[in-house]
């Protein structure tokens, strides 16, 4: 196992690798920062490790407040080096996975994003499951006019089928 250090939270973020799956042990208390500032930055920033506070300080309410920001885990200072190691172990496993799952979300959301708004629409609608003939009359349009958008999205978008790309769009809970 590698493990980096930083001076304080910032150093983190200006410093880290979104693209590297990993761990985040965090302190409540910090530097600059605190734990939960750098727990809701990762978070707005789609960054999907698992964050593991730890803290001299910890008390019930903390801990419930990490937790429900994502955190997997509270370890109270002092804490077992051997129940740290295990906490980190199990969560690089799931980091793969979860790293992997976020890599194929930005995939889909990249190739939605080449659509225009009207193709965008178009696909909203095959996702609700409506027809060519349906979307037609909900845009006002011919069908043959919704059958060219659907071939634009499924070529944009390197789509196998419509089927395949609305199976990605749901299975990533990707808006439209």
């Amino acid at each position: 196992m590698q493990a980096l250090t930083y001076p304080d939270a910032t150093g983190f973020l200006d410093e880290f690798d979104p693209a590297e799956p990993g761990v985040v042990i965090v302190d409540v208390r910090m530097p600059g920062l605190s734990g939960f500032q750098l727990q809701e930055a990762l978070f707005e920033r789609e960054y999907p490790a698992p964050v593991i506070f730890c803290s001299a300080h910890g008390d019930i309410p903390m801990s419930v407040r990490a937790m429900r920001l994502g955190a997997v885990d509270f370890l109270e200072k002092p804490y077992e080096p051997q129940r740290m190691l295990d906490v980190v172990q199990d969560q690089l496993r799931e980091a793969e996975q979860s790293f992997t799952a976020h890599a194929e979300r930005l995939r889909v959301r990249e190739r939605i994003s080449t659509l225009t708004p009207r193709e965008r629409e178009v696909l909203r609608l095959v996702v609700d499951g409506l027809s060519s003939q349906l979307i037609a009359r909900n845009l006002g349009t011919s069908v043959k006019t919704v059958d060219v958008h659907r071939a634009r999205i499924k070529s944009k978008t390197n789509a196998d089928s419509l089927g395949t790309l609305v199976r990605d769009l749901l299975h990533h809970s990707i808006p439209l």
